[in-house]
């Protein structure tokens, strides 16, 4: 039956109005209304109804579930296609869908839309779940008896006019993950992403709030689109007073046909509303991604991977004298990274030939695995599937097997590769099969997985879906092989390819100042647990920037922890203090794969971030000094998250050594072995923090007393 429908789960609200043939319009998405009878949802959505105004159209204008022109709406339509055979004469119209049913289950909703003169069913599918995350599927079917060629579909969600504000996120290689924020006025904002994957400079999260909201603070509604490929999001305010935020994939010409029959269904759009602030967003969608079917439940395994050791010069003395260096350090996962296969001295050549080189492994890879395996780790390798190099035995058998834009031109090279047309049967099955001859051969744990290009110059989505298929091929294959999500670093961390992976590189930088706004802000989004963060060495490889010991071992712990240094090279004082600390991080990373992000919102140049045990009955947090403070003094040290009506007892855990201060002050509070405070008093009032040196941080273990 259509009537007046309300979703709630977790403290929100979703109402839709789907009474009569027009679309459906959502009356509101936010905070929870409560538990309304039918009766008071009638008389919301009867007084919700927009004012007709002077030059107008002549009957009240709503922001439906599919906004479109044939209904009078100004804006972006949610729909746009045609048929071919318009251009030669016949109809060529804009839809005019009609609602013909919506039917309601526990937590989702399933509204039916259809056009019979344009011969198109529509199907939005809503489900709101039990941890606010609200999930938005948009199908089209083709009911005509001719090709119906798609150009747009976009889910849309309304915004209140107090939400005044932007945010969201850019980028770049080694730079991911960087805020950008602007007032919201009359127009679109847009954001759309061409790179065949989401790219470095990705929008990533999209949110819109109240003004000045933060951290903790203000209330937002945010979006992000689960998608691997092209996109678009945008912010749509009209100067009829509408507002709405929505995302769809973003196609070529003739990108997308419907052949009569066929039905297009989009990627998933997945919003969640919050009041309080970007940490509210974030326990929402960590909670959502870490009950997703298929996430590992064992502790992530302290990782050592071989790329910053030793780069293309594979040797097996050397690999092994590393290994036993990760294994004294307590490393459990050995990674051997790029130069592995046949011909792969350099990255100009081999992407392609999945076979061992023989040249450098005259026996294989069974000498290093039963090194590595006999010292207690996991074995992991690096992989790039989708990739090719023109100079590869399969480009030069099968330089059809290239992905092009069009008949015999080879698009531009992208650190000298091109990409494997993985839609293409032979070459799919190519990959697969010499996948999994590696993985029969090997005990490999876990492939990291790379795309380090774009896809630029073709159709991309036959390529994601492709790329989907072949990791669902493994996976079902072999059910303990774990999939790291790399794209030359950051370049593909979205909730589409983590339905898939284990975990993501979250940017091919390891300068821990980067990485610390990199993994601040990549955490909007992505639980910790799931996110890579190594212990470079003392000089960035991205950088050339140099930082002490314990800033680089207190940002990889908020993480899936692991080692990118040559240790063979390391002294016994810095051997020993990464012991310590890998020590420290299996103690912790159950509360890192289970706590709750909270990031304090501070005016000074020191940031403060933490994991919250889900009874609040421990936490860690880091102190980080970016550059030097504005203040002689610092603000005190505030530590949100904890309850406040439990004493707890905050020490500072010495990973290498006590942070640099600035001048000659007092002891700190830390050195007199720590302090013994409500969680109110260290919410609200907080410790003094000596005046920190730029860049320095350091590790606060907070427990129940």
């Amino acid at each position: 039956m259509n009537r007046v429908h309300h979703l709630r789960a977790a403290g929100s609200s979703l109402v839709l109005d789907a009474r009569g043939t027009a679309v459906p319009t959502v009356l509101h998405w936010g905070a929870d209304l409560g538990a309304l009878t039918d009766r008071q949802l009638e008389d919301l959505a009867d007084v919700q109804v927009p004012a007709v105004t002077a030059s107008s159209i002549d009957v009240p204008l709503h922001a439906t579930l599919v906004p479109s022109a044939a209904d009078g709406w100004p804006g972006l339509s949610g729909l746009a296609g045609w048929r071919p055979e318009a251009a030669s004469g016949g109809a060529d119209r804009r839809p005019a869908l009609r609602h013909a049913r919506t039917v309601a289950t526990s937590g989702t909703l399933r509204v039916e839309l259809t056009d019979p003169d344009a011969g198109l069913r529509v199907v939005v599918a809503l489900a709101l779940g039990g941890h606010g995350v609200l999930e938005s599927r948009t199908s089209v079917t083709n009911l005509g008896t001719t090709p119906y060629l798609l150009e747009r579909v976009v889910s849309s969600l309304p915004l209140p006019a107090r939400a005044t504000e932007i945010l969201d996120l850019s980028g770049r290689w080694s730079g991911e993950r960087r805020p950008q924020r602007s007032s919201l006025r009359d127009g679109t904002w847009s954001r759309e992403t061409r790179h065949g994957r989401p790219g470095h400079d990705a929008p990533f999260v999209t949110v819109t709030g109240t003004s000045g909201f933060a951290f903790r603070t203000g209330e937002v509604w945010a979006l992000h689109h689960a998608w691997s490929g092209d996109a678009a999001v945008r912010v749509e305010r009209l100067a009829t007073g509408h507002t709405l935020t929505g995302a769809g994939e973003l196609w070529g010409p003739g990108d997308v046909v419907l052949e009569p029959g066929e039905t297009y269904e989009s990627p998933r759009t997945l919003a969640c509303w919050s009041d309080r602030g970007l940490d509210g967003v974030s326990e929402r969608f960590h909670r959502w991604v870490r009950g997703r079917p298929g996430r590992a439940t064992r502790p992530r395994p302290v990782t050592l991977n071989t790329w910053e050791a030793v780069y293309f010069a594979h040797d097996l003395d050397r690999l092994r004298a590393l290994a036993d260096a990760a294994a004294r350090a307590g490393v459990e996962r050995f990674v051997l990274d790029d130069g592995w296969f046949r011909g792969r001295r350099d990255d100009r050549r081999g992407l392609g030939d999945w076979t061992v080189d023989r040249d450098v492994w005259p026996d294989g890879l069974h000498p290093l695995i039963r090194h590595v395996t006999g010292l207690g780790m996991e074995f992991g390798l690096w992989v790039e599937p989708e990739m090719v190099n023109l100079d590869s035995e399969v480009a030069r058998r099968h330089p059809e097997w290239v992905l092009r834009g069009a008949p015999g031109r080879d698009p531009v090279g992208w650190r000298h590769q091109q990409v494997l047309d993985l839609a293409n049967p032979d070459a799919y099955a190519h990959v697969r099969d010499a996948l999994v001859a590696l993985l029969d051969e090997y005990p490999v744990a876990s492939l990291k997985w790379d795309q380090n290009r774009d896809v630029i110059d073709a159709p991309s989505r036959p390529q994601v879906l492709a790329t989907r298929r072949l990791m669902d091929e493994l996976r079902a294959r072999f059910p303990a092989l774990e999939i790291e999500s790399c794209s030359s670093g950051g370049g593909k961390v979205d909730l589409d390819v983590l339905d898939r992976a284990d975990r993501v590189w979250a940017s091919d930088t390891n300068d821990a100042l980067e990485r610390q706004s990199i993994q601040r802000w990549t955490g909007l989004l992505v639980p910790p647990e799931l996110v890579g963060s190594h212990v470079g060495d003392t000089r960035s490889h991205t950088t050339g920037r140099t930082h002490d010991l314990a800033v680089r071992l207190v940002t990889a712990t908020f993480g899936h922890s692991g080692i990118e240094a040559d240790l063979t090279r390391a002294s016994p004082e810095v051997l020993d203090a990464l012991a310590r600390w890998v020590r420290t991080v299996k103690d912790v990373r159950r509360l890192v794969s289970t706590g709750t992000t909270v990031r304090a919102d501070r005016s000074d140049d020191c940031w403060v971030h933490g994991l919250v045990a889900p009874d609040a009955s421990e936490a860690i947090y880091a102190v980080v000094t970016t550059s030097s403070s504005p203040a002689a003094v610092p603000s005190p040290l505030l530590l949100p998250g904890l309850d406040p009506r439990q004493t707890y007892r905050v020490e500072r855990v010495d990973l290498a050594g006590p942070p640099m201060v600035v001048g000659d002050v007092p002891p700190p509070w830390w050195t007199g072995g720590g302090a013994e405070l409500p969680g109110s008093v260290l919410a609200e009032v907080g410790l003094p923090l000596p005046p920190l040196a730029p860049e320095q941080a350091t590790l606060i273990r907070v427990r129940v007393r």
